[in-house]
């Protein structure tokens, strides 16, 4: 049994992929078998762009739908467009009349799919995504790689910081998240998303539970 969608809040998660270019010390998929000790997260087999859309299911429900899950989403860069693309196209989602019914379209990543897809995929997202969460995590490399792992190593850092910059010119809302851990300074997080002109977000650490 495995969840390909999940609940929190007002907001649907889309659970797409457990692959992932970071190894985080902090991830909750290394402490728990089931999110919110509800949802089935570790998929036995990743899941197509049909089988999302009907789990989804009505999503005039939801204030917000977010790729997001055990795993990085990006890594799964052509389902994530044509899932968001069935939304830009109401006449063919048979419960959506039209576009003001649509939820807001999110994606939570780490920031590397340049560097996993070597190229610039943020043009493909435009037009496609409302919201995208990039998670900086640290305030400098150093940290971030001993707190993040990436299979990138120092590389990663400054990729992320670059993939920051280049959303603002694709995606009409990006905000750089950390998770809130007394090794992180978080004011000179903020102060890096302050000079980068995007929003900034402190997310909880938790161990079992999560509530956005």
């Amino acid at each position: 049994m495995q969840d390909i969608s999940y609940i929190v809040g007002d907001s649907l998660y889309l659970n797409i992929t457990n692959r992932c270019t970071n190894e985080c010390s902090f991830c909750i998929r290394n402490k728990a078998k089931l999110f919110n000790k509800k949802y089935a997260l570790w998929l036995e087999q990743e899941p197509s762009a049909q089988e999302i859309l009907k789990a989804i299911g009505d999503p005039t429900k939801y204030q917000q739908i977010v790729f997001c899950g055990y795993g990085e989403p990006l890594i799964r860069l052509d389902v994530v467009k044509n899932v968001a693309a069935t939304f830009r196209s109401p006449k063919k989602y048979g419960s959506l009349k039209t576009s003001a019914t649509l939820p807001k379209i999110r994606i939570d990543t780490n920031g590397q799919a340049n560097l996993f897809w070597g190229r610039n995929i943020l043009p493909e997202l435009k037009g496609l995504i409302n919201i995208i969460s990039i998670s900086l995590d640290a305030e400098n490399a150093e940290l971030y790689d001993r707190i993040c792992r990436s299979h990138y190593g120092q590389e990663a850092y400054a990729a992320v910081i670059e993939f920051i910059k280049e959303a603002k010119k694709y995606i009409p809302e990006v905000e750089a998240s950390v998770v809130d851990l007394p090794v992180v300074d978080k004011k000179a997080c903020k102060k890096i998303a302050d000079d980068l002109g995007v929003g900034f977000r402190i997310r909880s650490y938790y161990k079992e539970t999560y509530v956005r």
